[in-house]
């Protein structure tokens, strides 16, 4: 076994990371490809959770600006989360990886519900853990609930992949051209 820095980790997978160039639905080479990356590091020996976004599927805040109640579509972008989940499940398996998916909103023919010391059982035995349906509640985003399941199920690090996303700023880059980027950032300095 390699010499690993890190013995358990959460990786925080936006939804589109899933969809390829397209940049929505799913791509099953795309999924593909992560699932052969989650293997390498598997194969270190360092235990893998992911918590996977919907983005490529639905944005509920998308479909509050179309008039939508906003937990309403919030629910419906935690169902494209678990869509997500089972495409990633299933081509983690494919690499020889045991994986299984929990989620927040129960679902019992597909999926085991969210219980953090089963998701912890999991990983100890070898098996990825992946999650889905985000925190179960509306106005939540998969970022929060990263950082939840990271703390829950004691993680070493918290890996977040966002597309699009270099780094951390004081203000959007996006609109805001003279945003600064952040070299390093201490958790007091995030907090002010």
């Amino acid at each position: 076994m390699a010499d690993i820095k890190y013995k358990r980790v959460v990786l925080k997978l936006s939804g589109e990371a899933l969809a390829g160039e397209a940049g929505h639905g799913i791509n099953p080479p795309e999924i593909r490809k992560v699932a052969e990356e989650i293997k390498e590091v598997h194969d270190l020996g360092v235990e893998i959770a992911i918590v996977v976004g919907g983005g490529n599927m639905w944005r509920g805040e998308a479909g509050a600006a179309m008039g939508m109640e906003r937990a309403q579509a919030d629910y419906i972008g935690m169902l494209g989360t678990v869509m997500n989940a089972l495409a990633l499940q299933d081509f983690i398996d494919q690499s020889g990886i045991p994986a299984r998916v929990q989620t927040a909103i129960t679902m019992a023919q597909v999926a085991e519900p969210y219980l953090p010391l089963r998701a912890i059982r999991h990983l100890e035995k070898g098996r990825v853990v992946v999650f889905g349906a985000g925190a179960g509640l509306p106005y939540f985003s998969t970022d929060t609930v990263s950082a939840q399941r990271a703390l829950e199920i004691h993680c070493d690090e918290l890996l977040v992949a966002k597309n699009g996303v270099d780094g951390v700023y004081d203000d959007d880059p996006n609109k805001n051209p003279d945003a600064h980027r952040f070299d390093t950032l201490t958790y007091s300095e995030a907090l002010r």
